[in-house]
């Protein structure tokens, strides 16, 4: 990978290219979430190179894919949807025109996450919603890798993200990580209403292609502690706002 595609990734992050068990599971939470809206008019917000559209397309009245890097859209735009170049935190469209909203892992790199997401509430519809997973202050390694020396250095590291705000911010000034009381600051300036927050672990489709069964107990294992105080060290948090 060149120095500029280092530098792209640290600042925008990596898009899914493969479609596994771990994206199958998140695409059910959001089906769940969005109930009857996904008939209708649908926003990938960082569409990436396009995964979600493409099968989102397949339940959704119509979904439109927006993101801001031109080749990754470009890419996008020869699967399913319409595709626009544009950013989050100036969303092309006119105030309620989307039924549901999804940005995943999209905010935490953006210039302005506030504004991306009072974009998103603007752009639905009364009584639409939008669906957020963005990366979790808990999770004991820093996924997206840190800033030293004058240069990125990639893979997870550990306790990053647990260190006083300032020095962590300091190590990833790259990406964000967010405590779940960050939410109630991204809606600052709206009126949208939280349906759910909770946080997620992954899918780990990694450790059970090399452990096999043992990895698919792992994965279960992770999967219950979200259902008890330990999810406070999952992956992602996933949010769920409604504009009234």
């Amino acid at each position: 990978m060149s120095e500029r595609d280092l530098e792209k990734a640290a600042l925008r992050g990596e898009p899914s290219y493969v479609w596994r068990e771990g994206q199958r599971r998140r695409l059910k939470m959001i089906v769940e979430a969005a109930g009857p809206r996904l008939g209708g008019q649908v926003l990938d917000d960082g569409c990436g190179v396009g995964m979600y559209v493409e099968h989102l397309a397949y339940l959704s009245g119509h979904i439109t894919g927006l993101e801001y890097d031109f080749s990754r859209a470009r890419t996008a735009s020869s699967g399913a949807g319409s595709i626009l170049n544009a950013a989050s935190e100036s969303l092309p469209f006119a105030a309620s025109s989307f039924d549901l909203v999804l940005s995943h892992e999209v905010i935490e790199h953006v210039h302005d996450d506030g504004l991306a997401v009072r974009e998103m509430v603007r752009v639905l519809k009364p009584g639409g919603r939008a669906v957020i997973f963005c990366p979790n202050r808990g999770y004991p390694f820093e996924t997206h890798g840190i800033y030293w020396g004058g240069k990125y250095h990639f893979g997870n590291k550990t306790f990053v993200n647990w260190l006083p705000r300032p020095l962590r911010d300091r190590l990833a000034p790259h990406v964000r990580v967010y405590a779940p009381r960050d939410l109630e600051r991204l809606l600052t300036g709206t009126q949208a209403r939280v349906v759910r927050r909770t946080v997620i672990f992954g899918g780990y489709d990694n450790l059970v292609g090399s452990f096999g069964l043992l990895g698919r107990a792992l994965r279960a294992l992770f999967q219950f502690l979200e259902s008890t105080p330990l999810r406070v060290f999952g992956l992602s948090n996933f949010w769920v706002i409604e504009r009234p």
